[in-house]
C-alpha cells in the first residue's frame, strides 16, 4: 500500500509557511533588539537570517527534486552519509526535537487561548493534551483533512500578522525610529551580531516540513521546489515587515525593553483589547504549528521503519485512510507524556543544537550527492557550491554558539543522540535476520 497523493502546490506552500511561522515572531524580536544598537542593524539581522533560510530552502528544493520520498531529511542524510546518520536524525526527532516542540507549543497554545477568552480556570496542561488529541485524530483520518486544517490556520496567522503590520502604519511612529541608535556600554560587534542571529535562525527554521510529505504530493518533482522557495520568500517578507512594525511603533529602546513586543504594540493601539487580539493571534499560530508537527514529521518514522531500522508497525499505512497511523499515535502519545510531566522544556534545551547539526549535515550532503551524480534534470541550487557551502559554515557557527553557551545541556543532548546508535544496530540486525 502506498500513500495517497492528495497534496497540490498550494498545500505544499502552506506546509512551508506553517512550518516556519510559530509564536516566535510575536515574541522573539526583543532578543535581537537587545543585542544590536541600531534600527539598521536589527533589520539587517532579520534580512541576513532570511537569506540563510533561503539558502537552506534552495538546497532542500534540489534534494527534494532528487529524492522525492517520504521522510525528506532522513532520506537525504541516509543517502549522502550513512543510514545511521539518517536514523539518528529520526531518533532525535521522535524522542527530543519534535515531541518536545509539540509539548512546548501545545502549552503555549493553551496559555494564550485562555488569555484570549479571558481565562476559564482550566488547567493549561489539559487544554494542551486535548489539542494534541484532536489534531492527531484529524491527521489520523487522512492527510487531506490535516492539510485543510493547516491551510486555514496558516491563512489566519498570516492575516493576523498582516493586520499588525497595517495597524503599525496607521498610528503615530516613535520619534526617529528609522535612524535610532541605542547608546549603552556594549556597542554592537560582529560577535553580538552573530549572537542576535541565533534566535532569528530558530525563528526561520521549519522549511523542511514539506520535504517529509513528498510521497503525498501529486507532483513532488515540480511542486516541492516551487513551494519551498515561494513559502520561504513569503515568510522572509512577513518577518521583515513585522519587525519594521515593531520598531516603528515601539522605537528601538521600546522594543528592547519589552519581552512581548506584539502585545505591547497592540496595547498602544487598542488598550486592553490589544492584548486579547494578540493572544488570539498567537493561539491561532501555535495551533496551526502543532497541527503541522503531527502531519509531517510522522513520515520520517514511517520511512525509518520501512527501511527496516525501526519498529516495523510504524511502516504500516492505515488500510482505509492511507496514513502512517501508528507513527501518529506513537509521536502524539510521547508528546502528551512530555506535556504532562513538564519535562519538555528541559528536553528542548538539551537538544536545540541538534536541528542545526542535521541542517548542516543535510546541506553538506547535497555536495556529496552532486559529486556522485553531477548531471540532473530539474531544479538546481543557485550559486552552487558557494551558497550551500556558506549555509554549512553558518550551521557550524550556530552549533558552536549553542554549545559554548550551555555546554552541559549540549553534552546531555549529544548523549541522548548517541543512545540511538545501539538501537539502530539492533533493529538492523533483526531486519537482516527476518529477510
Amino acid at each position: 500500500m502506498s500513500f495517497r497523493r492528495a497534496l497540490g502546490p498550494f498545500d505544499a506552500t502552506m506546509i512551508v509557511i506553517g512550518g516556519i511561522i510559530g509564536s516566535g515572531i510575536f515574541i522573539n524580536p526583543y532578543l535581537v533588539a537587545r543585542q544590536l544598537d541600531s534600527t539598521g542593524l536589527v533589520l539587517l539581522a532579520w534580512v541576513a537570517g532570511g537569506a540563510i533560510a533561503l539558502a537552506g530552502a534552495f538546497a532542500y528544493a534540489e534534494l527534494g527534486q532528487r529524492l522525492p520520498r517520504a521522510g525528506g531529511q532522513y532520506v537525504y542524510l541516509s543517502e549522502a552519509w550513512h543510514p545511521l546518520v539518517g536514523f539518528l536524525y529520526g531518533w532525535a526527532l521522535l524522542f527530543m526535537i519534535e515531541t518536545g516542540a509539540m509539548a512546548a507549543v501545545a502549552i503555549t497554545f493553551a496559555q494564550y487561548a485562555s488569555r484570549m477568552t479571558g481565562g476559564t480556570g482550566a488547567d493549561p496542561q489539559l487544554i494542551a493534551v486535548a489539542a494534541i488529541v484532536v489534531l492527531s485524530v484529524i491527521n489520523y483520518v487522512g492527510v487531506k483533512p490535516g492539510s485543510q486544517v493547516l491551510n486555514v490556520f496558516v491563512i489566519l496567522k498570516v492575516a493576523a500578522i498582516g493586520a499588525l503590520i497595517l495597524f503599525a502604519w496607521s498610528g503615530p511612529a516613535a520619534p526617529g525610529w528609522m535612524t535610532a541608535v541605542r547608546i549603552d556600554d556594549t556597542p554592537s560587534t560582529a560577535l553580538t551580531f552573530g549572537v542576535a542571529l541565533i534566535p532569528i535562525l530558530f525563528a526561520y527554521g521549519g522549511w523542511q516540513n514539506a520535504n517529509y510529505v513528498a510521497e503525498e504530493m501529486r507532483d513532488p518533482r515540480r511542486d516541492l521546489p516551487k513551494s519551498l522557495i515561494l513559502g520561504t520568500f513569503v515568510v522572509v517578507a512577513v518577518y521583515l515587515l513585522a519587525n519594521v512594525a515593531y520598531v516603528r511603533t515601539l522605537g528601538l529602546d521600546g522594543l528592547a525593553a519589552t519581552e512581548t513586543p506584539a502585545a505591547e504594540a497592540a496595547g498602544r493601539w487598542f488598550g486592553s483589547l490589544g492584548e486579547r487580539l494578540i493572544a488570539g493571534a498567537i493561539a491561532i499560530s501555535t495551533f496551526g504549528f502543532l497541527n503541522l508537527a503531527i502531519l509531517a514529521p510522522t513520515r520520517v518514522y514511517f520511512a525509518m521503519a520501512r527501511d527496516g531500522v525501526f519498529v516495523p508497525a510504524l511502516a504500516r499505512l492505515h488500510p482505509r485512510f492511507q496514513t502512517p497511523a501508528w507513527a501518529i499515535v506513537v509521536q502524539s502519545a510521547w508528546a502528551i507524556v512530555l506535556t504532562l510531566t513538564g519535562t519538555y522544556g528541559d528536553l528542548l534545551n538539551t537538544v536545540v543544537f541538534a536541528d542545526w547539526i542535521f541542517f548542516g549535515l543535510t546541506v553538506a550532503g547535497l555536495l556529496i550527492l552532486r559529486s556522485r551524480q553531477p548531471n540532473t534534470d530539474g531544479f538546481r541550487t543557485p550559486w552552487y557550491p558557494w551558497l550551500p557551502g556558506a549555509f554549512v559554515v553558518v550551521a557550524l557557527v550556530v552549533v558552536y554558539s549553542v554549545v559554548s553557551t550551555d555546554p552541559w545541556r549540549s553534552a546531555a543532548g549529544a548523549a541522548l543522540l548517541l543512545l540511538g546508535v545501539p538501537v539502530y544496530y539492533l533493529f538492523r540486525r533483526q531486519s537482516r535476520h527476518a529477510q
